[in-house]
């Protein structure tokens, strides 16, 4: 990609497009898996080995270029780990235990507190008028949401720790994952990549252990070896080969997202990178209504509708030193950016 010749237009749109499908895909690809494989930190943590994995193989042979470790570069992006890891490990925990319409609902409340922290420390001016009513329509789209959700209904707030969590988590590492992509010097596509895994799976670790995945993995896999033997004898898999193949292209949809997700954020605005978090999410309800049978009634789609539309009538806050308000798609193309081909 890196070689061909394409217009900075153009590569925003190949960015955007590129990672709205990683994402929309991942976040069904990972409820499938947590269906076979009720383990969430260890599946995140295969994930990120994977990616390692690949950018190892790739730069041996010469495939891809990769900026060198080194511990300047790694302080900033320590506390950005710290957050991604919490953020994916909220994440997998609210998709576990609930459906994926509440996920994408929480996640369309992230521009309201992105905006905020922009303002705050990123240097930009409050939204607009039509932004605040665009905000305000994103929540009364989650508020109409709650009140059709079943789960809400039965278990009131305790439904929406998970999410909330990953709601305030997500938050800051959209404004502080911008933060570092301008401010720390990396000069290839691999380089944010590299540094986010090779910290994010020690604590994926610690987080299993906590969770007691590694006790409930092992009596899983001692149950179905002691069954196997009983019936007869023929070895029946301690895993289910669905759920190992499920992994196999998750592994391959997160190193997707990996490299497209850091290509998009380098391409736009803080803001603009956690809208089109939301709006690739329209992809993942279509898609979950077809092959998944826990999802919202029409109601609560209906305000996942209002959230969608209040995306759209979002307009981006200029930066305090910028006179034009009006920011579309040609000025989200950064000059200089710190990531190269």
């Amino acid at each position: 990609m890196a070689n061909l010749s394409f217009s900075p237009e153009t590569t925003v749109i190949i960015a955007v497009l590129s990672y709205s499908f990683c994402s929309g895909s991942l976040v069904l690809v990972n409820k499938l898996i947590l269906h076979h494989l009720p383990y969430p930190s260890l599946v995140i943590t295969f994930q990120l080995w994977s990616t390692l994995l690949f950018i190892q193989i790739a730069e041996a042979f010469h495939f891809i270029e990769v900026d060198p470790i080194r511990w300047k570069v790694v302080k900033p992006y320590l506390a950005y780990t710290v957050a991604f890891s919490l953020g994916v490990y909220c994440n997998m925990k609210s998709l576990s235990l609930s459906n994926v319409e509440t996920v994408i609902v929480f996640r369309a409340l992230a521009p309201l507190f992105v905006s905020v922290l922009d303002a705050i420390f990123l240097g930009r001016e409050w939204p607009s008028a039509r932004s605040w009513g665009a905000l305000g329509l994103i929540a009364l789209g989650a508020y109409g949401y709650a009140l059709t959700d079943e789960q809400f209904q039965t278990q009131g707030m305790m439904a929406y720790m998970w999410p909330t969590l990953y709601l305030l988590i997500i938050s800051f590492e959209m404004a502080y994952g911008k933060k570092i992509i301008t401010g720390v010097d990396l000069h290839t596509k691999s380089g944010p990549v590299l540094y986010t895994n090779m910290l994010g799976w020690p604590p994926m670790l610690g987080f299993a252990a906590m969770g007691g995945e590694y006790g409930r993995l092992y009596e899983h896999m001692m149950r179905n070896a002691h069954d196997a033997s009983e019936e007869d004898g023929s070895g029946r898999p301690m895993l289910p080969p669905v759920g190992l193949a499920l992994l196999a292209l998750g592994c391959i949809v997160g190193t997707g997202i990996g490299y497209t997700g850091w290509w998009c954020r380098s391409k736009v605005s803080a803001a603009s990178y956690t809208l089109i978090g939301v709006m690739n999410k329209c992809m993942t309800v279509l898609v979950n209504l077809l092959i998944w049978d826990q999802h919202a009634p029409p109601e609560g789609l209906v305000s996942l509708g209002l959230c969608i539309v209040g995306g759209v009538l979002y307009k981006q806050a200029p930066m305090k030193n910028q006179k034009d308000p009006e920011i579309e798609l040609e000025p989200l193309v950064k000059k200089g950016s710190g990531v190269q081909g």
